[in-house]
């Protein structure tokens, strides 16, 4: 089995060798084609008006001046001459539940590669206040083989794509894995932050305020606060078919 890995967090992030030994406890025919440099929050986007510069790494490893949707065209357009039977985006770091899966280049890397006809499945490991010094990589890399091994066996239809979370915690502390549905906070989970430049020029940025909201029966947040490896099957049609039915009696 052939599997193509890639990221949002680049071709040096810690993560994505983490994916790539969660890649080679399924096969050795594992390829790499990720970020030049990080990509996070990039969601979906395809770059149209700059060039792909494209750097070979090592064997079976390359680096795109691009997004991770660049990344997975550019690996089944280009590099691989045969397709291949997996793509694995990730391992993230940081969690890729509820809203963030709109944002997400590890996700929009899922997307491409169900979009180009390959089953896809994205990773991502929940890390907590401790912040990025402290993620749990051990526990993507202890569970992520057997949850990757299960959803292949239960198969992926076409058009979708499989969205899996890992807790912040331990891999001997996880308590179990809850197929949930994308969960979904609060209105006001984002943030400008106003900052002043050594000149006095504002400039801003984009954060996540840390509040209380209800995470939701049956949901990826809800999992995760358990210390449940969460895994949530995601469509690209993203039609509305109870406000379509609803529409279709105004025009």
């Amino acid at each position: 089995m052939r599997i193509l890995v890639t990221n949002d967090d680049g071709i040096h992030a810690e993560g994505l060798d983490v994916c790539v030994r969660i890649a080679q406890a399924l096969t050795d025919d594992v390829w790499v084609v990720a970020p030049e440099t990080d990509q996070s929050g990039v969601a979906h986007s395809l770059s149209l008006n700059d060039p792909l510069r494209l750097r070979e790494v090592g064997e079976r490893r390359f680096a795109v001046k691009g997004t991770p949707t660049d990344c997975v065209i550019m690996a089944l357009r280009h590099i691989m001459e045969e397709k291949p039977a997996l793509v694995l985006s990730g391992v993230n770091r940081g969690q890729n539940a509820a809203e963030d899966v709109t944002y997400s280049g590890t996700v929009a890397g899922a997307i491409e590669g169900t979009i180009l006809g390959v089953p896809s499945i994205a990773l991502s490991q929940a890390y907590g206040p401790a912040g990025r010094n402290a993620i749990h990589w051990n526990c993507a890399e202890a569970h992520g083989p057997a949850i990757v091994r299960k959803v292949l066996e239960a198969g992926i239809d076409p058009g979708i794509l499989v969205n899996v979370n890992f807790p912040d915690c331990a891999p001997d502390q996880v308590q179990g894995t809850a197929v949930a549905m994308q969960g979904r906070r609060s209105a006001d989970f984002l943030r400008i932050e106003p900052r002043a430049d050594g000149r006095g020029n504002a400039y801003f940025w984009v954060g996540f305020a840390r509040g209380k909201f209800d995470l939701g029966h049956g949901t990826d947040l809800l999992a995760l606060s358990e210390k449940k490896i969460s895994v949530t099957p995601l469509r690209l049609d993203m039609t509305d078919e109870p406000t379509l039915t609803r529409f279709a009696g105004l025009f």
